[in-house]
């Protein structure tokens, strides 16, 4: 599935050069020169767009006032594009729901880099077929299909989290944050390679049920 990005950025060349950038790499893109445009494109097609260039320096409003209002009904990922490199104003604009901060002058390369880890980042994983395991929470356990798994602290804590939330996406930041006690540098490695570990110990009982689902476009 092609991910499409939204640029709201008053600077024409600012946004002919991300245009182009982002296209090379495969996704497309719609423009607005004006904040309130903006809210109104993404509010009109929210399952639209996968994530929002956000320039700081608008001419109708402030970046940061339509990152508030996008976040009143939205949770797409933002990334910050700014003049400014202040600290404090890097601090606000992720305190307030950015989740990434480039200051000008930028590299287009380097921008649809973060771009492409912050989707990845933002994959969900899809519900989980629950009525196949048993969760015993008082004994710390899990049977797949009648069989005892054995599971590492954080492995039981991953499939006992999708086993309770079988209607409900996770992100890796968001399975992060629910399971383990301390921050990781990488989290994407860090979650994947703990999936592939629990999937590798389903197979074991049953090679042909694949109860963790990856959920392409949209998800790991």
């Amino acid at each position: 599935m092609q991910n499409h990005i939204l640029i709201i950025d008053d600077e024409a060349s600012i946004a002919d050069n991300l245009i182009y950038a982002l296209s090379m790499e495969g996704f497309t893109s719609d423009w607005s020169s004006l904040g309130v445009d903006g809210i109104e494109m993404l509010k009109h097609s929210p399952s639209k767009y996968d994530l929002v260039i956000l320039d700081v320096g608008l001419p109708d409003t402030s970046g940061f006032e339509v990152c508030k209002q996008i976040r009143a009904f939205s949770e797409v990922p933002i990334i910050f594009l700014t003049a400014r490199g202040e600290e404090i104003d890097r601090v606000i604009g992720l305190e307030i729901g950015g989740d990434d901060y480039v200051v000008k002058p930028f590299s287009p390369r380097e921008l649809v880099a973060r771009v492409k880890l912050r989707l990845r980042k933002n994959k969900p994983l899809e519900p989980i077929e629950a009525s196949i395991f048993s969760l015993d929470e008082d004994r710390h356990t899990i049977h797949f299909k009648g069989v005892l798994l054995t599971l590492t602290t954080y492995e039981f804590g991953i499939l006992a989290l999708l086993i309770r939330h079988q209607e409900r996406v996770f992100t890796r930041e968001q399975l992060m944050e629910r399971v383990w006690r301390e921050h990781q540098d990488s989290i994407d490695r860090v979650i994947d390679t703990h999936i592939k570990t629990i999937r590798a110990k389903l197979k074991s009982i049953d090679k042909q049920s694949s109860p963790i689902v990856t959920h392409r476009g949209s998800g790991l």
